[in-house]
């Protein structure tokens, strides 16, 4: 068996598995999702300094820029956690929601969440004028969670959820809302 098969057994058998097993996992995947990304920030910081990279942006725009994406991506990631904490359910995909949903940031695309992340990391590095953080970690953090999720998470979802979330998945945007509505055929 193949480690993504594997993965996909993994992610399944704690997504059905019991309420104590969920309640459990829950919290150790979030712990260690986040000590990656914060090892991988403090990293690519120092690959700033190690080979003495300019800051970016000049002056006072670095201020400016981050703001907004810092509040963009905090007003998604919390709503995006009150909506699946409702659903009975956790950001964690070990810890998943029993249904799928569909509502709040979740109508526009099936991981916002993320998306509050992505913004939250780019606006970090621009507010540290960091050029591996803005424009290497970003942009391979982003990439990471693609491959991920398209080998790994969405195949599980199917299997959970079955045609429910396969329709969901046709009509929904992974991490950007389209701006025009799509025509019927």
């Amino acid at each position: 068996m193949s480690m993504r098969n594997r993965l996909i057994d993994f992610y399944y058998a704690a997504a059905t598995g019991s309420k104590k097993i969920r309640t459990l996992l829950a919290p150790l995947g979030a712990l260690l999702f986040f000590t990656v990304i914060i090892l991988m920030v403090l990293l690519f910081l120092r690959i700033d300094r190690w080979l003495r990279l300019p800051a970016f942006p000049f002056g006072p725009w670095n201020l400016a820029l981050s703001v907004p994406l810092f509040a963009l991506g905090l007003i998604l990631v919390g709503w995006s956690n009150a909506i699946l904490f409702r659903a009975k359910g956790t950001p964690v995909p070990l810890n998943p929601p029993p249904k799928v949903v569909t509502t709040g940031p979740y109508a526009y695309v099936r991981n916002p969440m993320l998306t509050g992340l992505f913004l939250l990391l780019l606006g970090f590095g621009i507010l540290a004028k960091s050029i591996a953080v803005t424009f290497l970690f970003t942009p391979l953090f982003i990439l990471l969670n693609v491959l991920e999720i398209r080998a790994v998470e969405e195949p599980e979802l199917a299997k959970r959820l079955g045609e429910e979330y396969i329709e969901y998945m046709r009509r929904t945007p992974m991490f950007f809302p389209r701006w025009k509505r799509r025509r019927p055929a």
